[in-house]
């Protein structure tokens, strides 16, 4: 059977009246941008402690930060997101839990995918940032510690300075993918740019156009991040490492 294409749709009233379809797909990609951003401040935040906790000279500090690491990359994004959602409010202290329990639904769906996917994309961050504090020079940390920093301040003044010039790429590829993981959140309801797509499927019963709208958003957040991260890697730069020349 005979396709019927109407690009049309996207310029006609949505069926609850509030603007057209094409305002949807923007309001869900607004909401996708926002979660991604969000969840990624928290990923680089949490990764970069776990990491740096991966190597310092601290057993147990080292312990903690491994565990934390394997917990989060071996259970599937998708499980996690429903801990968030529908079980940590079980296990809260009642009126904590109530509180969550009587928020905005949409408040509840974002905070949850916003905590999950950050914590989620922490436990990879923090692989980079060991990988890259790991890669240095050892004579740059017993430099730091000969002119007489702490171990705290020789990791913030020479090590990690260092290492997140060396792993802007790697990082780049996370940044990436925090943006497609997003697309889980569709799960509890959050309304992102695939839920989006799905409620435009349902009241206009065009999947191809909708799909295709959506594949060439993505496609313009990749191309935009990729962009950025790049003249990023660019201005870092140092002669003789990763990237430098």
């Amino acid at each position: 059977m005979a396709y019927n294409w109407n690009w049309q749709v996207f310029l006609q009233p949505s069926a609850t009246g509030e603007g057209t379809y094409l305002a949807w797909l923007f309001e869900g990609l607004k909401w996708t941008v926002t979660l991604s951003l969000t969840a990624w401040i928290i990923a680089l935040v949490v990764g970069s402690v776990i990491g740096v906790l991966r190597t310092v000279p601290n057993r147990w500090l080292g312990l903690i930060a491994a565990s934390y690491v394997e917990v989060f990359r071996n259970i599937p994004l998708l499980v996690q997101l429903f801990i968030w959602y529908f079980v940590l409010p079980e296990l809260l202290p009642g009126e904590m839990g109530n509180t969550f329990k009587q928020m905005n639904p949409l408040a509840q769906q974002f905070f949850s995918a916003m905590v999950c996917l950050g914590l989620f994309t922490a436990a990879r961050v923090a692989e980079q940032v060991r990988a890259g504090i790991n890669s240095l020079p050892r004579g740059q940390k017993n430099a730091g510690l000969a002119m007489g920093f702490t171990l705290a301040q020789c990791y913030r003044h020479v090590l990690l300075p260092m290492a997140y010039r060396i792993i802007v790429p790697p990082l780049t590829s996370e940044f990436l993918n925090i943006f497609k993981n997003s697309a889980v959140a569709t799960t509890i309801g959050l309304i992102e740019l695939s839920r989006q797509a799905q409620h435009l499927v349902d009241f206009t019963a065009q999947p191809y156009e909708a799909f295709i709208a959506v594949t060439l958003l993505y496609l313009l957040i990749n191309v935009t991040v990729m962009f950025l991260m790049r003249r990023l890697e660019k201005r870092v730069q140092v002669p003789g490492f990763v990237g430098g020349k």
